[in-house]
Parts: structure tokens; C-alpha cells; sequence
């Protein structure tokens, strides 16, 4: 056996798991609290509720929410100056992967310095951060429990993936009941990020057998419980399945990395300003169909979980029903259309597919890929 790390947050997971935010910082030796979310969630109860918490365990804080979809670099800059005017020394991210990377950005801003495209790569963070809490409201970006953020660089219309053991939080807070203020195109978008980050972690060159249990455990609760949850907004059996799901899968890819689909979809999302999830969607069938042939086994393992009856199949047979179940659940949640109807232009994609060559998710992807193999993919989404 290779050797292999896995690293992970402390976990407090099940349904009013958000109670433990004001006692949880303390421990972490809070006293003032930068408390990091977005105005769609604040909109909600739940950042209402993480400040009570906060408050009864005597903590102060300030809540900074002047970010959108896809935090960007600019948005970072002006984080960073309120956290530090602010004079906060923990910090506590309510809401989806925006909220939360855009968290992670600030607190390496904080206390590293710099421009947040001096961390783009791995292992650039050399000193410590603040204590960071992650209480998601999404069942999709595994932000919470992953060494991963992305920020998109406003200038070169590019996401950047920053991949750092720091970037680990303290402690995640996966509360399901926040998952039910989502709606239905939102629920489905990041329940198949979530399929995505198990499917790629599994096959990814760095899994392992930890990585391995978790990603097939994500890959068979969405399966059987996505369809549902993007249904009914009070279906809490679906709702708590898929924040697991999450949870697993967010464990999964961190340890893992990704591959060609997120390589990729960081691309689109970076030029287009689109719902990471959708973008996945949309590309990850035709990844699959890519990456085939370097891992039929794997795919046939992931048909399995997805309740495929691969009985009597050959392994390509097999591994074939996988991309089939991937191509009718997305199809299943609404996601019907492709890149073009999202915006993407033909003349976008060379300079797309050269940029995804240096994602740092493509070196984990299991088949080796050229511009031109990714430019390929890029049509078949359009």
C-alpha cells in the first residue's frame, strides 16, 4: 500500500448541530468573532441564529457579507481590511462554498499578507491562520471540511484553486436543517457538486482506501436521495442524507484532489460567473466517457452504488451504466441543457482548455489530458 495523509476538521454533524457555534469558538479561544456569510443566506434565519449562539456564550462579533457567487479577489481585499479593522481573532462562515472559501481567503489574507494570487497552487500558506468554524447551508461544496478554496482573479477571468493543509478548518458544523431554505435549482446544483467530488475523488491518482469508502458511501446517498431532496424542501430524511453526502465527498476530494471535470468547470465558471454545480453537471458525463478507459473498474464499482444491475456485464459494459446513471440523475434534477445555452462561446474554449492544463486538479485526473483532449470535451458540452 502507498503511503497516503488524511486530514480533517473536528466534525459536529445532525440537526440543531448550529447550537454549538458560540461554545465551539470558545473553545477555539474566541473572543471577538468575524462572522463571514452572504446576503441570500443572511435573508434566512441561520446567521440570526449563529449570533445568538454567539452572544450566549459572551462572545462579540461583526458580520461581513459584501460577497457574491464565486468570491472574488476584490471582495477578498476589502474582507481582509474589516477583519483587521474590526480587531476579530476567530472566525465563523455561515452559508454555501462562497461564504466559506471567501472565509478561508480572508483568514490567509490576514494573516500571510500579500495579494490572495500569491497562495494560487499548493502549499504556498506559510503562517498560521485564525481558529475558523464552517456551518454550510448548502449539501454540495464540501467546503467545510476540505484543504481547497477558490477565488476567481477579476482581471484574468480565472478561478484559482488554493490548496493548503492550513485551509483545513477547526471545526465544521453540518447542521441538515439549514439545507431546507434552498431552492430547487439551487438543491440540485450543489447536490451534483457533491456527486462530482465523490466521482472524481474516487478515481482521482491520489485516492486511497479511506478516500475510497467515503467517496462510494456520497455516490450511492445522492443517488438515492438527490431526487428527492430537490423535490421537497421539508423532506428531512433526504435533506440529512445529503448533508452527509456532502460531508463524505467534501472529505473524499480533500484528500483526493479532483480531476478534469473541476479543472475544467473553474475555467467556465471563471470567464462566466456561473453556479459551480451546474457547470459540473454538465461536464462531468462527458469526463467520464474521457477518462473510461483508464478506469473501467472504478466506474463499474460506481454503477454499483448507484444501483446500476451490472450482473453479467463485462467491466466496460459495466462502467458504461455509470455514465448512463450520472447522464439520467442530472437529467432527473432539471439540468437539460449545455455550456452553450449558459454563455460559453466556441472561441472561448482554446484559451479555456490551455488554462485548465494548469489547475491543479488536472494532475490527479486518471487519464492523462492535452489542450486539445479538453477542447474536445469542452464541444461535446456545448
Amino acid at each position: 500500500m502507498n503511503l497516503f495523509k488524511f486530514v480533517a476538521p473536528e466534525i459536529i454533524f445532525g440537526i440543531e448541530a448550529i447550537s454549538q457555534v458560540g461554545e465551539s469558538a470558545l473553545r477555539l479561544g474566541a473572543k471577538k468573532v468575524f462572522v463571514v456569510t452572504d446576503y441570500g443566506v443572511q435573508r434566512n434565519s441561520w446567521v440570526n441564529k449563529a449570533l445568538f449562539y454567539l452572544e450566549q456564550a459572551g462572545l462579540e462579533y461583526n458580520v461581513w457579507s459584501d460577497i457574491t457567487s464565486n468570491p472574488k479577489d476584490t471582495e477578498i481585499t476589502r474582507g481582509v481590511e474589516e477583519y483587521l479593522a474590526s480587531q476579530c481573532d476567530a472566525i465563523v462562515a455561515v452559508g454555501g462554498g462562497s461564504p466559506i472559501d471567501a472565509a478561508k481567503a480572508v483568514a490567509i489574507l490576514a494573516t500571510n499578507g500579500g495579494k490572495i494570487q500569491n497562495y494560487e497552487g499548493v502549499n504556498k500558506i506559510t503562517r498560521p491562520l485564525p481558529p475558523m468554524i464552517m456551518v454550510p447551508s448548502t449539501g454540495g461544496s464540501g467546503s467545510e471540511v476540505s484543504q481547497f478554496a477558490i477565488i476567481v482573479d477579476k482581471q484574468r477571468k480565472k478561478k484559482m484553486a488554493i490548496i493548503s493543509r492550513s485551509l483545513v478548518p477547526d471545526i465544521a458544523i453540518i447542521d441538515p436543517q439549514l439545507l431546507q431554505t434552498k431552492d430547487a435549482r439551487l438543491t440540485a446544483a450543489t447536490g451534483i457538486d457533491a456527486l462530482s467530488h465523490a466521482i472524481e475523488s474516487y478515481v482521482s491518482l491520489a485516492a486511497n482506501p479511506l478516500t475510497d469508502v467515503m467517496a462510494l458511501e456520497a455516490i450511492r446517498l445522492i443517488s438515492e436521495n438527490l431526487r428527492e431532496s430537490v423535490a421537497c424542501r421539508t423532506n428531512m430524511q433526504a435533506k440529512s442524507a445529503m448533508a452527509m453526502a456532502s460531508l463524505q465527498a467534501g472529505l473524499a476530494f480533500s484528500n483526493a484532489i479532483l480531476g478534469a471535470t473541476h479543472a475544467m468547470t473553474h475555467q467556465v465558471d471563471g470567464l462566466l460567473d456561473l453556479h459551480h454545480g451546474e457547470t459540473n453537471a454538465i461536464l462531468l458525463p462527458h469526463v467520464m466517457e474521457f477518462n473510461l478507459i483508464s478506469c473501467a473498474e472504478k466506474y463499474r464499482q460506481v454503477a454499483i452504488a448507484m444501483g446500476e444491475n451490472v450482473q453479467g456485464l463485462n467491466k466496460q459494459d459495466a462502467a458504461c451504466k455509470a455514465i448512463e446513471a450520472v447522464r439520467r440523475l442530472v437529467r432527473d434534477i432539471g439540468i437539460t441543457y449545455g455550456l452553450s445555452a449558459m454563455g460559453l462561446k466556441e472561441e472561448d474554449i482554446p484559451e479555456l482548455s490551455k488554462n485548465a492544463l494548469e489547475d491543479a486538479c488536472i494532475v490527479t485526473n486518471p487519464r492523462d489530458a492535452t489542450a486539445e483532449d479538453l477542447a474536445r470535451i469542452f464541444h461535446k458540452a456545448l
